[in-house]
């Protein structure tokens, strides 16, 4: 929502400016200018990128517009999942477990929350840690590694995906002279005309360089630079998981290495200490 805010206040602020200063909208109305610089964006992100980093980059547009998932709420039912996973080995032992490991979609202790449910990348990754832990294939120090380099894979596809974004905002300017410059050259084939028109195809091509450097500036590089901080949302979201697989090894009590994790996470997205022990206890009726 935030962002979509930003967008309007950056176009209302530039048209606004641009009105109140004795301008006319329509004169910036020029489809031509539109379809040169935004075809030759796209067509440098087709070089860029791979059709998997482009569909990263679309989905990640589209979560920068909705907004981070990882928020309170969703650290809760980290915390409530992993309590229940957690008090279910403590109790029946760690095989208990591999049932809702092994298919977490079918699983009565993953319904319970439906939204991380849904989110195969964060099961597989939930399960697969567990499972290691299940079946004690490695040392606490080998899974920190281990977890640490899947995360580190996980964040450097995301900057993949942001750096086509950024690189093409830094070429918006440049695509905006191209534009401009054609213009000037069809200024040019005119320029015996009334001046009139080629006053016309003159404000057309420096519409073109206004284009490049809005576009670039006023939104391509904030998007871009909020996808980046999503991302190192989702990230730190990963660590915490992680965090909290690695103490399952040592055999702690599950209230207890949820309170550790819990102090790990950023403020925004941090409950209370009182929160945390009514989510447990939430927990408890409802199992």
């Amino acid at each position: 929502m935030f962002v979509i805010i930003g967008f309007i206040v950056v176009t209302g602020c530039v048209l606004g400016g641009y009105t109140w200063a004795g301008g006319h909208v329509e004169a910036l109305i020029h489809p031509s200018e539109v379809l040169t610089i935004g075809g030759a964006s796209l067509g440098a992100m087709l070089v860029m990128g791979s059709p998997k980093i482009l569909k990263d980059l679309i989905k990640s547009i589209i979560g920068a517009l909705k907004g981070s998932p990882f928020n309170k709420k969703a650290y809760g039912d980290l915390f409530k999942l992993s309590y229940d996973l957690l008090k279910t080995a403590r109790k029946d032992g760690l095989l208990a477990l591999e049932p809702h490991l092994n298919d977490p979609h079918e699983s009565k202790i993953f319904s319970k929350y439906p939204r991380l449910q849904k989110d195969h990348h964060f099961t597989t990754f939930l399960c697969d840690g567990l499972s290691s832990v299940v079946e004690a294939s490695m040392s606490q120090e080998q899974l920190h590694d281990l977890l640490q380099k899947q995360i580190a894979v996980m964040e450097e596809e995301h900057h993949q995906a942001v750096g086509i974004l950024a690189k093409s905002a830094d070429a918006m300017p440049g695509f905006g002279i191209v534009a401009a410059v054609l213009g000037i050259v069809i200024t040019m084939g005119a320029i015996d005309g009334p001046v009139e028109e080629i006053g016309h195809k003159v404000g057309a091509a420096l519409v073109g360089t206004f284009l490049g450097i809005l576009a670039s500036y006023g939104f391509m590089a904030p998007l871009a630079a909020r996808m980046d901080l999503l991302g190192k949302s989702e990230m730190d979201f990963y660590r915490t998981t992680a965090a909290i697989i690695e103490a399952a090894i040592g055999g702690a009590a599950p209230k207890q290495i949820i309170e550790q994790a819990r102090r790990v996470v950023c403020s925004e997205a941090r409950p209370e200490r009182v929160e945390l022990e009514k989510m447990l206890k939430e927990a408890d009726a409802a199992a």
